[in-house]
């Protein structure tokens, strides 16, 4: 069976280091899968996974097309539709450009099935409907709180052959939007043996974040998330500050770990903002930016206890099942997909997104706990392992594109 994935991007965020787990995993399911990757920009995941044994190719997308994003109009009126509606102008030639050279590869590749992993690729699957392949959308966003995105794949719904949602939320979510297309809830899943419990080096968070060695004793506390404006580094901050501000002598450090990864403007802090915070609200020696790790486990391994504050609802959080996987001691937005799997109290701390005043309450309460933290560390690799292996997430899927290519008579 030949599969082609499409991907809007290169660089590796929640939705790259989940298809990399899945194309790691196919193969070893199935040694006679025959895996293709198509990127619109260049990137890690390419060398990534070629490294996997998937050719991989990147079709550029035009910078104006990669762009594009309509992820900060949820709240915002006319003006934000306008400007959108401008930027939109001369885009129709580049993306009849797009189409046609996406339908020739694919019509190359003559694959048995396609595999859609983001918003835009999904846009331009109309591409290979005269090809008659089984296209599945993989969905790790809420598309019905995307205004534009909301009604044109209400429009394209008849190119979808299915929809995977990464979380039970997401899949409510994609059934009002996409009506009959099946959509299939499998959660995302790591790599258990990668992201395990191991010695961890605090220094080397210093050292990464430029601030002077800690002193010994120092609990770590750290958000590991992409800049993008509701990951809830503002809200960590003010968590933090007023912590310190209740407990100055509290021993120890705030870490905010990720970079501005994606190319669509205003929908993502700058470093140069995120320093502006941490001098606003006094946290200057207290706070640490470390840059974007390719390889995060030894991050969290060096963290005592991890933090994840999105302030809205989150399709599913990777980072939260890679933090668990190493024994890490978490507190946790409860609106994650991945909360809809762990139990409050036994292998995490959960509150409500948007809340800085309990995120510092609980944070209090894993600093001064020891014991708690040791507990919930245990815990949360027990789950990690027993409901977010990445060999559970490749079964699942593999066993529904066997479905959908037997439906449609090919091997």
């Amino acid at each position: 069976m030949r599969i082609l994935f499409l991907n809007p991007v290169g660089v590796p965020g929640g939705a790259e280091r989940a298809l990399l787990d899945l194309l790691a995993c196919l193969r070893k399911l199935d040694p006679a899968l025959s895996l293709h990757l198509l990127a619109g920009t260049e990137g890690p995941l390419l060398d990534e996974a070629r490294a996997l044994g998937v050719d991989s190719r990147l079709l550029p997308l035009p910078e104006r097309l990669s762009a594009l994003g309509d992820s900060g109009l949820r709240d915002q009126g006319a003006r934000a539709l306008w400007g959108m509606a401008r930027s939109l102008a001369p885009t129709p030639g580049l993306l009849a450009g797009y189409l046609r050279a996406l339908r020739r590869e694919v019509r190359a590749l003559r694959p048995h099935l396609l595999h859609s992993n983001g918003i835009k690729t999904h846009l331009l699957s109309p591409a290979t409907v005269a090809l008659r392949v089984p296209c599945v959308w993989h969905l790790h966003d809420f598309i019905g709180e995307r205004p534009l995105v909301r009604q044109a794949l209400r429009a394209l719904r008849p190119v979808a052959t299915a929809a995977i949602a990464n979380s039970r939320a997401v899949g409510l979510d994609a059934r009002q939007v996409l009506g009959s297309v099946p959509v299939h809830v499998v959660y995302n899943g790591v790599d258990v043996e990668r992201f395990a419990p191991g010695p961890g080096e605090g220094s080397r968070l210093d050292e990464l974040a430029g601030l002077p060695p800690a002193p010994v004793g120092t609990l770590r506390l750290g958000l590991v998330a992409t800049y993008a404006r509701w990951k809830g580094q503002e809200l960590f901050l003010q968590a933090a500050a007023q912590l310190l501000q209740q407990c100055p002598g509290l021993p120890a450090r705030f870490y905010l770990v990720g970079a501005p990864l994606y190319r669509t403007p205003d929908s993502q802090f700058s470093e140069e903002e995120l320093r502006g915070l941490v001098s606003q609200l006094g946290l200057q020696g207290r706070v640490g930016l470390v840059p974007f790790q390719r390889e995060p486990a030894a991050i969290y391994r060096a963290l005592d206890v991890f933090v994840h504050a999105s302030t809205r609802r989150e399709p599913f959080g990777l980072t939260i099942a890679e933090a668990l996987a190493c024994g890490r001691p978490a507190v946790i937005s409860r609106a994650s997909g991945a909360a809809e799997l762990l139990t409050e109290g036994v292998d995490a701390l959960t509150l409500p997104s948007g809340d800085a005043e309990a995120l510092a309450l609980a944070l209090r309460t894993l600093v001064e706990d020891a014991e708690l933290r040791e507990r919930l560390g245990q815990a949360a690799r027990r789950t990690a392992v027993e409901r977010f292996s990445r060999e559970r997430y490749a079964r699942e899927i593999l066993n529904l594109y066997r479905t959908l290519v037997r439906a449609e008579g090919s091997p």
